[in-house]
């Protein structure tokens, strides 16, 4: 007799959770991605600043599944979905070859989300962002070499313009890189250059709203404030960027006239953008679909009018509840449609799903953090310490949480990052890509 066959599109951290509960469970299982690892996200930034190195937030996906025979796991990207004679419609990565398609009896599809540039996409030429390895190397190549610019700069303008960092946007993974650039600037490099002080660098946080870390309450936005400008990152509230090019910013200024910022370096922290998979979901389940490009699921989170198909993490929504765009979402929602799929095996009903919020947390610098969780505020050394603790226990595979504990000790120790090596010239980064496997 066939088991029951379900194929999981990416391999983010809703796709990975949902794999990982099904592994004990009578079902064969598919994992679909065009990467053969999992990344972990929420410390990219940390890549980008030379404080870990790549392959410290990144795991293979078949080391993690290697003992569960009845896990597969595919190189490969989707190109469609046939919902009808369900079929998943695959492409090639890179060359290596994949199946033209996957049968499956149960979908689920956890493409996750990107960076949007409200509808200027230019810019993203110039405003890398930090969501994808490939881009947060990209990052650190041009940090890097920002700083040996302005070394052998001989104009004081230029050599202030590659001195000045630009990061828009200043949720949790924009006030984190700030925080860092400011770190790198005024504490590991102040040493290592001659004609050039690091300490001089200007770092702008340019943030639309009114404060900072607006899913935070008022007081721990106040204290992320006060501990970035203790590291020389200057807060721009309330202001909107209108203009990016290889030569500046330009942002709206407070009186209403734009304000152009010299610099070579900006970096994406703006509003993300759902998988262009849950727009194709929309379009073949009728489904309604949000200006986020986030597609609304019903409340066991399958797509209307098609029970054995998921959609989890940032690309989904449900009618009346925007989740946030958060790790520990799409881990609960992936937990929960592999709960769905053994219950429905034992012809049990599940509940509908039902996001537990545990709080939120963000690190600014060295011992500086805030944090909220579930009522309580903590900021500094208490927060910092929780930040660490939190992102070691979710880091995949203990050599990985081996090796960043390592890595932070030595750096806390030293003031030292030992990954700030630039590995690509400026400008050169591969094509950004989302879990699902699309091109975006």
């Amino acid at each position: 007799m066939t088991r029951h066959r379900v194929v999981v599109v990416g391999g983010g951290f809703g796709g990975l959770q949902a794999v990982q509960k099904l592994r004990r469970a009578p079902v064969e299982v598919t994992l679909v991605d065009r990467r053969n690892f999992h990344l972990f996200q929420p410390l990219t930034y940390q890549v980008a600043t030379g404080a870990l190195s790549p392959g410290e937030v990144a795991y293979p996906l078949r080391a993690i599944f290697k003992r569960n025979r009845n896990i597969e796991v595919l190189l490969a990207e989707v190109a469609d979905f046939d919902l009808e004679t369900r079929r998943v419609l695959l492409n090639g990565v890179d060359g290596v070859p994949a199946p033209p398609s996957l049968e499956y009896d149960t979908l689920i599809v956890a493409g996750g989300s990107r960076y949007s540039y409200f509808g200027h996409d230019d810019w993203s030429a110039t405003a890398a962002e930090v969501k994808s390895l490939e881009s947060a190397l990209l990052v650190r190549s041009r940090l890097l070499s920002a700083f040996e610019a302005a070394e052998a700069e001989g104009d004081p303008e230029e050599r202030q313009a590659w001195l000045t960092f630009v990061v828009v946007g200043a949720g949790p993974t924009g006030v984190e890189m700030a925080g860092q650039i400011g770190e790198l600037a005024r504490d590991t490099l102040r040493k290592e250059f001659r004609a050039v002080d690091p300490r001089t660098a200007r770092i702008l946080l340019v943030e639309a709203a009114d404060r900072v870390l607006t899913t935070f309450p008022p007081s721990l936005s106040a204290k992320a404030v006060r501990s970035l400008e203790r590291i020389g990152v200057t807060v721009l509230t309330g202001r909107t960027v209108i203009g990016i090019d290889e030569e500046g910013v330009t942002i709206g200024g407070d009186d209403g006239e734009p304000e152009r910022i010299a610099t070579h370096n900006v970096i994406w922290a703006a509003g993300v953008t759902a998988s262009d998979l849950a727009a194709r979901l929309a379009e073949l389940t009728g489904a309604e679909l949000d200006r986020a490009g986030r597609v609304s699921v019903e409340p066991d989170l399958t797509l209307p009018g098609h029970r054995e198909v998921f959609a989890v993490g940032d690309m989904v929504r449900l009618p009346d509840t925007v989740f946030p765009g958060v790790a520990p979402v799409a881990m609960q929602q992936g937990r929960y449609v592999a709960g769905v799929v053994r219950d429905r095996l034992q012809s049990r009903e599940r509940p509908p799903f039902r996001y537990h919020d545990k709080g939120n947390l963000a690190t600014i610098g060295r011992a500086a953090a805030v944090a909220d969780i579930k009522g309580l505020r903590l900021s500094g050394f208490i927060a910092w310490v929780t930040w660490l603790v939190v992102h070691l226990w979710y880091l995949v595979g203990f050599q990985n949480r081996l090796l960043v504990i390592v890595r932070w000790s030595f750096s806390f120790v030293t003031h030292g990052r030992g990954s700030r090596l630039i590995t690509n010239l400026p400008g050169q980064v591969r094509e950004p890509q989302d879990h699902a496997g699309r091109r975006t």
